[in-house]
């Protein structure tokens, strides 16, 4: 009987993918481990037939520099490169900087006034000890759907005020484009600041970059410990969702433009830094994989097709934890309709991910976040304790036909969201998506956000121009979600409630 069975599995083996492996362990380079799969790529070894598996030893792995993949590192649907670890193995950078929040002692206070001529925001005197500090430090602005971060330059005080002007780029971008703006009183609560100093260091901001590559897995690693280091040299003011503007103006004569009548702002973003980046891609997975301690975004997936996210966990996230798709990035003026952008990233499925603890240090990013994107599918994930909306699916804010299309979210589980900014949803969604999909979902009601400026915050918010979901199944607290609980704006003629 053991003769057989030796024999069965003789066969089987025989039978079988032969699967080449690489094994790292701790103190030996990942570099070089990629490397030689490369070699094996490029001279035809028989090696890889079936595929190569990178095995990284549990230990951790200090990136210097990011684990570049790039097109020579492809696999094909026979020949997989999957890139797996055993349980403890960390790929990591430094650890994020620490902030110290000088004043007030603890949350946000009001803002007196906001000056646009002369580029400065007037506060409360902070204690003289503050200002007398030498440490550098940032004003962080509460503004509706999304925040800014200034860099101080002077801090005058006058009759118990205190005029605080920024260092450039960052005051000419918030002055020249107040957008969305400050709320001095007005609506509900008033705008908000708060002044921290930065640990002023440059770290490690990316450890993996996937670049042209195709047909790559990475199965049970852990990415920890990345900084955010736009803050001590440029910086941080949003347009929305987390997005970074580089230059922008305000219409003063004639606003509106062809595509939107009451369009009263032009503005170009970039893309925020991430952790792990895949662009220019095809059939990238992460599966089983965690993410935390990151201090902007955690996954982007730039431009990609037919990759898969699944099982993953993503903790104490700065920005966004799961980014897709373009968001009409520079040189393209971000408020103009495209109808070329939904291509760049279509067929991702984002599944049973849990995402908890995001946007912790810009609060206008997000759970999962999805630009122009089309036959995308988001279900059965979980995203709790982020302080914007939770699921985002859409940019453009138009009507018009951009290719954006058949994008599902369902069976989602979001909760404790919009806790520190509003015009949020749990599920929040912009521009026309035809044969779109909403449904069984679970959404808590919105927090209490302590600043919020309005009341808009929604179990799920169709802003701007959405059209062409159909909405089914979806509850709060425990019952079915009715039509008057969902937020809408200027919304399309082609949605369906069922």
């Amino acid at each position: 009987m053991n003769r057989l069975l030796t024999l069965a599995l003789l066969l089987l083996m025989a039978t079988a993918n032969h699967a080449a492996s690489i094994v790292v362990h701790p103190g030996e380079s990942l570099h070089e481990a990629l490397r030689q799969a490369r070699e094996w790529r490029r001279t035809g070894d028989s090696r890889c037939q079936g595929g190569i598996t990178i095995v990284i030893k549990a230990g951790r792995y200090y990136m210097d520099e990011p684990l570049f993949l790039r097109p020579e590192d492809s696999g094909t649907p026979d020949s997989p490169t999957v890139i797996c670890g055993e349980a403890g193995t960390v790929i990591c950078g430094d650890a994020t900087q620490q902030h110290r929040q000088l004043w007030p002692a603890e949350g946000m206070a009001p803002i007196i006034d906001f000056k646009t001529a002369q580029r400065t925001i007037t506060i409360d005197a902070p204690d003289e000890n503050v200002l007398n500090g030498t440490d550098p430090m940032e004003m962080v602005v509460h503004q509706r759907w999304a925040i800014a971060i200034l860099r101080v330059k002077e801090i005058c005080r006058r009759d118990g005020s205190a005029i605080v002007s920024f260092l450039e780029p960052e005051s000419r971008l918030e002055f020249e484009h107040p957008w969305p703006q400050p709320v001095i009183g007005g609506e509900r609560g008033s705008s908000s600041f708060l002044l921290q100093s930065t640990e002023q260091r440059d770290g490690v901001e990316q450890l993996v970059v996937v670049d042209g590559a195709h047909h790559i897995s990475f199965r049970g690693i852990t990415f920890e410990n990345t900084c955010w280091n736009r803050l001590l040299h440029r910086g941080h003011v949003t347009l929305q969702g987390g997005f970074p503007i580089v230059d922008a103006y305000k219409l003063k004569e004639n606003e509106g433009l062809p595509w939107d009548a009451t369009l009263e702002n032009q503005a170009w973003v970039e893309r925020p830094v991430s952790a792990v980046t895949v662009r220019e891609a095809e059939s990238v997975d992460f599966i089983g994989c965690t993410f935390r301690h990151l201090g902007a975004t955690a996954l982007d997936y730039v431009s990609v097709k037919d990759a898969t996210v699944d099982s993953c966990r993503f903790e104490d996230i700065g920005g966004t934890a799961i980014l897709a798709g373009s968001y009409a990035e520079s040189p393209r003026e971000v408020h103009r309709p495209y109808n070329d952008l939904a291509e760049r990233c279509q067929h991702l499925t984002i599944t049973h991910n849990t995402i908890h603890d995001a946007a912790n240090e810009d609060w206008g990013a997000v759970g999962i976040g999805c630009g122009y994107v089309r036959d995308v599918v988001i279900s059965d994930n979980s995203v709790s304790h982020v302080n914007y909306s939770g699921i985002c699916v859409g940019w453009g804010w138009t009507a018009a036909y951009t290719g954006m299309e058949h994008n599902i979210i369902s069976r989602n589980h979001v909760s404790d969201y919009a806790r520190q900014l509003y015009d949020a949803g749990g599920i929040y969604t912009l521009s026309n998506q035809p044969r779109s999909i909403i449904s069984d979902n679970i959404i808590s009601a919105p927090a209490k956000a302590p600043y919020a400026t309005n009341d808009r915050a929604f179990a799920i918010y169709l802003d701007a121009r959405t059209d062409g979901f159909t909405l089914s199944g979806n509850t709060i607290e425990g019952r079915p979600l009715r039509r008057d609980e969902i937020g809408d704006n200027q919304p399309g003629p082609n949605l369906i409630f069922q």
